[in-house]
């Protein structure tokens, strides 16, 4: 009963927001101002959201743009949106309906934007693929209206048009396909509608071309040409072949294999890769066994019915410097004697290499230093001769290891070596020498008999025979006695040997030569000069001579009370036969009286007073000095001096001479001579003045002996000589101060003082003048002489 009426109204779904409709309360008979009197209002209950009521107007006004499709979900040819206006007091329904007409605001749409078909190539023309048809949202003339296909000379399309309108299309094959000329073809289908103006949408087609196996392998040239060095190493890839193959899939999958024209030996070198056509080293490659290797190989597809193409590989091997040049001896000398001739031949070597070209070629040189005494002679091609180039000598050189150095001139070089020992066979032409022209060799006096005294050796640098020494002491007579007498050497080894005991005070030094001789033939032989000098040991008492008295006795002076302070009372002279510092004496006072009275000086034997004596000293002083020389241990001897003291000097009687016993004389003698072996002449000097001495003997100087002692027997070369004419007596009363100088000058000459105290009978001096190079032999000889 509230329902009134419809009214109903239509608009293009495309009006925008705010749009105006309709005047609704118009169109409806109502008057707005009469509502609003008697309180009533209009009031939309169902479509509120699409459309707004203006209850002051009562217009209808669009309140959101509309989308025909959203609101009709169901393709239809018309579209309605129903709504309701309520009117109160009274209440009154109105039903209102708002058509909504369709635009063309829709393209068509594919449901697949791309669409994959796969056309074998062997399909026939004509054959037709169903494709999916385009949407179009839109209705009516604004709907799908045809199909256009991109342009093809292969395929087109052929469009069906349904019972309901819709049209669909089918994609129709217009020429034979090849898939090796064109395997994919990518096709555009576009739907346009019949609006105004027209919408349309696009889809992808991609066909692609399905294979057969209509296509055999094929390389790209029939033949190939590689080369290869020759030793690659196994695993060295020489080449990949690539056929190709227009099919695909299994079609186009290869498998390459050797022919039955390829050799057993190619194969067993190379290996083939069936798969990926890769040929590799896999045996030796030897260039000098082969030089090229000819490989015939196919590729198989694997097809249902296979195809297979063929080619030819040439390999040719590359030569490397791949072997050293070799040396052959063909004639060798494995020894020469040292003394032979320049350009005597030694070997005869060939040289040679198996490789090719330069790397074949090859130089021969000797590697050595500048000492190695040969050369190389080309004599042919490959042929070269080993001569002596410079005199040999086995003691610079015994052995040679002679080089060969044999080199290509590939690239890198190559070398090789070759060694030829040489042994140089000795000759006897070196002489024995010693270290030294002159041995010194000292020997301590007092010497075991038989005791090795040095070990002298020569050296001889030739080998066996050559080499053995002998060695002997050349003959010589000192003193009537062969010098093998008192020495000896061992022949083998030159042990030297002293066959004597020396004493210093008898022999002083010797002089004479070894010879050392090979056993060569002939024998060879050289010599050395031996010092041999005796030293000395500390084996002599020392003597006194000054002041002399006899054995045992003591010796008596007699000086006046009166005399000053440091007045010489005595001199104590003595002397030792040893030498140096052996024969050095100093004097030291024993025993004495009266210690405050003397002093006596340690180095010249000097007895002096102290003072002058009073009458509280005794008339007579007793002094025992003791002469100790310096030796290790030292030894000594000592006198007892009794001094007297008289009031008054006496006077000396003349002074006569008293030849000494012969058996003291000859002692002093030997003291003597031994004693003056202490001074060290130079050897040349030493020498020159024993062959003056020897050839020419001193004449005795004429003395005058009293006549009670004529008769007396001395010692030759004694010169018995008074203190007269040229000396004053009061020189010789007051002190012995000349008589020492006189020792020390006379001592100096090589002779020796001695002075002979007084004595009953009277009192005389003697000098005893020895030349040093006179030795005691000499001395002993002159015991049967008198003085004239």
């Amino acid at each position: 009963g509230f329902t009134l009426s419809i009214t109903r109204y239509s608009i293009p779904e495309e009006m925008e927001e705010g749009s105006f409709v309709a005047n609704l309360a118009a169109d409806l008979g109502l008057d707005v101002r009469s509502l609003e009197e008697r309180n009533a209002k209009l009031d939309v209950i169902h479509g509120k959201n699409y459309l707004d009521l203006n209850k002051d107007t009562g217009e209808l006004i669009i309140r959101e743009k509309m989308d025909r499709e959203v609101i009709c979900m169901t393709k239809t040819t018309s579209c309605f949106l129903k709504m309701e206006v309520i009117l109160s007091n009274p209440v009154r329904i109105f039903n209102i309906e708002l058509e909504i007409l369709d635009i063309n605001d829709n393209a068509p749409l594919f449901r697949r934007k791309t669409m994959h078909l796969d056309v074998s190539e062997a399909t026939p023309p004509g054959e037709r693929f169903s494709l999916t048809n385009a949407v179009d949202a839109d209705v009516g003339a604004n709907s799908i209206k045809t199909y256009y296909l991109s342009e093809s000379k292969y395929f087109g399309i052929d469009i069906q048009t349904g019972s309901d309108g819709s049209k669909y299309v089918d994609l129709v094959l217009k020429g034979k396909l090849d898939r090796e000329e064109h395997a994919v073809h990518n096709l555009i289908l576009t739907a346009v509608d019949g609006g105004v103006p027209p919408r349309s949408g696009t889809a992808s087609i991609i066909v692609n071309v399905l294979d057969i196996n209509d296509n055999a392998p094929l390389f790209i040239q029939p033949v190939f040409a590689v080369n290869v060095s020759e030793n690659s190493a196994p695993g060295t890839v020489v080449m990949i072949l690539n056929a190709t193959d227009l099919d695909e899939g299994s079609n186009a999958e290869l498998i390459y294999s050797y022919t039955l024209y390829t050799s057993e030996k190619t194969q067993e070198i190379f290996s083939l890769d069936p798969n990926s056509g890769e040929i590799k080293v896999k045996g030796v490659i030897d260039y000098e066994a082969s030089q090229s290797f000819d490989m015939y190989i196919q590729a198989q597809d694997r097809g249902s019915t296979p195809l297979s193409g063929h080619c030819k590989v040439m390999v040719f091997v590359t030569d490397l410097n791949d072997n050293h040049p070799e040396v052959t001896i063909k004639s060798l000398k494995r020894a020469v004697a040292e003394d032979v001739s320049v350009g005597t031949l030694i070997a005869v070597v060939s040289v040679s290499d198996k490789d090719s070209g330069m790397n074949g070629i090859v130089d021969l040189t000797l590697n050595q230093q500048d000492i190695l005494p040969f050369l190389l002679n080309k004599s042919s091609e490959d042929y070269f001769e080993l001569l002596v180039s410079k005199p040999l000598d086995r003691e610079v050189m015994s052995k040679y290891e002679i080089v060969l150095r044999v080199r290509d001139r590939g690239f890198p070089p190559l070398s090789d070596n070759e060694t030829i020992t040489l042994e140089i066979l000795d000759v006897n032409d070196n002489a024995p020498t010693f270290s030294q022209s002159i041995f010194t060799i000292h020997v301590m006096e007092n010497n075991p008999p038989g005791a090795i005294l040095t070990s002298l050796s020569a050296f001889d640098p030739d080998l066996n025979e050559n080499q053995y020494l002998v060695y002997v002491i050349m003959e010589k007579e000192i003193v009537n006695m062969s010098m093998s007498m008192l020495f000896s050497i061992n022949p083998e080894n030159g042990d030297l040997y002293g066959m004597k005991t020396f004493d210093y005070e008898r022999e002083r030094e010797f002089l004479f030569h070894i010879e050392a001789r090979d056993s060569g033939n002939p024998p060879l032989s050289s010599n050395t000069t031996v010092h041999i000098i005796i030293l000395d040991q500390n084996d002599n008492t020392p003597q006194i001579v000054s002041p002399w008295r006899a054995q045992g006795s003591l010796v008596e002076e007699v000086i006046p009370r009166s005399i000053e302070k440091g007045h010489m009372v005595a001199k104590v002279v003595a002397v030792d036969s040893d030498s140096e510092q052996n024969a050095r004496v100093t004097y030291q006072l024993l025993q004495i009286s009266d210690s405050s009275l003397f002093s006596l000086d340690q180095y010249n034997g000097e007895i002096r007073t102290t003072r002058m004596f009073t009458y509280r000293d005794p008339r007579q002083q007793r002094l025992v000095v003791i002469a100790k020389d310096n030796g290790e241990p030292s030894l000594s001897a000592t006198v007892t001096i009794k001094i007297s003291t008289v009031e008054h000097a006496m006077p000396f009687s003349e002074t006569t001479e008293l030849p000494i016993e012969y058996d003291v004389f000859t002692n002093l003698n030997l003291y003597l001579v031994i004693g003056l072996g202490a001074v060290s002449f130079l050897l040349l000097i030493t020498i020159l003045v024993i062959i003056v001495l020897k050839c020419q003997k001193p004449k005795p100087k004429a003395i005058k002996i009293p006549p009670a002692n004529r008769n007396s027997v001395v010692s030759r070369n004694s010169v018995i000589s008074q203190r007269s004419s040229t000396i004053a007596d009061s020189t010789l009363i007051s002190s012995d101060a000349y008589w020492y100088s006189l020792f020390l000058a006379e001592t100096r000459k090589g002779k020796v003082v001695v002075r002979q105290p007084i004595i009953p009978k009277g009192a005389g001096y003697f000098v005893s003048s020895i030349p040093r190079s006179i030795g005691p032999s000499e001395a002993a000889d002159s015991r049967a002489s008198t003085l004239e």
